[in-house]
């Protein structure tokens, strides 16, 4: 799937907006491929997988495109 960067917060996580989907997608620094937490900017495209987390859909294996 891919989606956007909407926000990212200075502890490690942020959220990812998904076209067609009201819910942004929440992912940690510790599902990142490929690129550092810091090198990510708001407004990025990404590739990710989505997985049942502890408080609901998650990303994992998230990539910039």
């Amino acid at each position: 799937m891919t989606g956007t960067i909407k926000t990212l917060l200075d502890k490690g996580f942020g959220f990812i907006s998904r076209e067609g989907e009201a819910k942004d997608l929440f992912f940690h620094s510790n599902e990142l491929k490929g690129v550092m937490f810091d090198d990510l900017k708001v407004g990025d495209q990404v590739s990710f997988e989505i997985v049942d987390g502890q408080k609901g859909p998650a990303a994992t294996n998230v990539s910039r495109v």
